[in-house]
């Protein structure tokens, strides 16, 4: 039997080694993944803020916002200061035998902030549990006597069973059983909703369908319902009683220029909304969703009922205290402001290098510090792609994302840029930063990113596909 690592020897590993222990322990493929791009070939030895260091010395600027988990940036001061009073004072993490003050005290202060009668809290770890609960309390809402559930084409609600069900994306690519009744409906198009809701009856007239999945701006597109849509679908749901559900697992905490996006749009209100990602300052695993009042006393309150939904985890104590001080932060230093500033300079500087390279960005779309870049190149440069990779030559999705792929490595590797795509089946390379960031850093990323386009989309991908596989292809001009 091989000895067991200890700290000290886990911090000295060699890039080589974590790599061999990935391959043996955790998966193969994803070390073929990561090592696609430099950020995969080394190790970080430390992070703050909008920036990271590798062990090599490197200082890397990070434009991914930890795909909306870092609103609060790498280690924010205040965030560490939490947990380590939270740890010092020996505080009790988890006993169902007592009551929680920090439980109480979060789920206060979540109601405070949230309009309406969105007042009954539950906080879960991750937002895929937090989408299947919500699910879970409209269902019950409605005592099992309905068995339709509707969600968008274009969707991103988690990935275990239930949530993947509800998840329309590409990452989807194979078929697990799911919930029952998944009915799916074109993102944006009110009509098709309430032609789902009309098919959805019983022979005697009455409604099938106890909740309606929404994304307000969905994260993996950029795409969002309008706000007359948005109001249209409240009001379709006031009139068939249907659980209207929120997921702003991406976008809350002040990621798209409010609080959470719907909050935008005066007199709008969800019956249970699901929220996760900056909720633990980017330290701790927790999510939450938060119901109206008379949603979850005909749902759960009663004696009988209080413990049909309960997890061991359910607030943690250092994960609720990390919560709370996050939430914090976001009030006292105003992240929906920070997020309009950083559109304030995102939205002009890259619809200005679209306009420099037409032929290569084919949109820009985005609101407050959550922005997509939609890489197309044309028709001549998709060919290119499909030759780089002929085994998937009559793929264009997978040559869209193969562009996307040769810029992202690009960024890292000439400009110490670390940045990501959305696998959707328009791939946008994301622009997600810290609420943190600086001016200067956005403009360093603006920077970086024109300097990298003006290559040529031939030359980065040639290279891209020779450093990854090897190729007998020369470098485009």
């Amino acid at each position: 039997m091989s000895e067991l690592i200890g700290i000290d020897e886990c911090e000295n590993l060699t890039v080589k080694q974590v790599q061999n222990l990935y391959g043996r322990y955790v998966s193969r493929s994803q070390v073929n993944l990561m090592t696609s791009f430099g950020f995969g070939r080394e190790l970080v030895e430390r992070a703050e803020g909008a920036w990271i260091w590798t062990r090599d010395g490197r200082r890397i600027l990070d434009v991914t916002g930890g795909v909306g988990v870092l609103n609060h940036g790498h280690n924010h001061p205040r965030i560490l200061a939490a947990r380590r009073r939270f740890a010092e004072r020996r505080r009790m993490e988890v006993h169902k035998a007592f009551f929680s003050p920090y439980l109480a005290a979060l789920s206060h202060n979540v109601a405070t902030l949230l309009p309406g009668d969105l007042n009954i809290s539950y906080f879960p770890n991750s937002g895929a549990e937090a989408n299947e609960g919500a699910v879970k309390m409209a269902y019950k809402y409605h005592g099992g006597r309905r068995n339709t559930i509707l969600r968008s084409d274009i969707s991103f609600h988690g990935k275990t069973l239930g949530a993947g069900s509800l998840t329309g994306s590409s990452e989807n690519a194979f078929r697990f059983p799911g919930l029952p009744g998944i009915v799916v409906h074109p993102f944006g198009d009110v009509a098709a909703v309430r032609a789902a809701v009309d098919a959805a009856r019983t022979p005697e007239g009455k409604c099938d369908v106890y909740a309606l999945m929404v994304e307000p701006y969905s994260a993996s597109s950029m795409r969002c319902w309008s706000e007359t849509d948005l109001h249209e679908l409240r009001r379709l749901c006031d009139e068939n009683d249907i659980i209207l559900i929120f997921d702003e697992v991406y976008t809350g905490w002040g990621k798209t220029g409010s609080l959470f996006y719907f909050m935008r749009y005066p007199g709008l209100l969800p019956d249970i909304l699901v929220y996760s990602k900056s909720l633990g300052g980017g330290k701790a695993s927790i999510a939450g969703y938060t119901a109206r009042e008379p949603i979850f006393r005909k749902a759960y309150d009663r004696l009988s009922d209080v413990i049909l939904h309960s997890t061991t985890y359910y607030g943690f104590g250092e994960e609720t205290a990390t919560a709370i001080e996050a939430i914090n932060v976001v009030v006292e230093d105003d992240y929906p402001a920070r997020a309009r500033q950083i559109e304030r300079i995102l939205k002009p500087g890259l619809e200005n290098i679209q306009k420099r390279y037409p032929e290569v960005v084919g949109q820009v779309a985005g609101t407050g510090a959550l922005w997509g870049v939609f890489l197309t190149g044309g028709p001549k440069v998709l060919d290119i792609a499909g030759k780089l990779a002929p085994g998937f030559s009559g793929d264009p999705h997978f040559r869209t994302k193969l562009i996307t792929l040769s810029v992202i490595a690009e960024l890292y590797r000439e400009h110490d840029i670390v940045s990501y795509y959305s696998p959707n089946v328009e791939n946008p390379l994301v622009v997600a930063p810290t609420l943190a960031i600086e001016p200067d850093d956005l403009e360093h990323f603006l920077d970086g990113l024109d300097k990298t386009l003006a290559k040529g989309l031939p030359r980065l991908l040639a290279r891209f596909v020779r450093e990854k596989v090897g190729s007998r292809w020369p470098i485009g001009s």
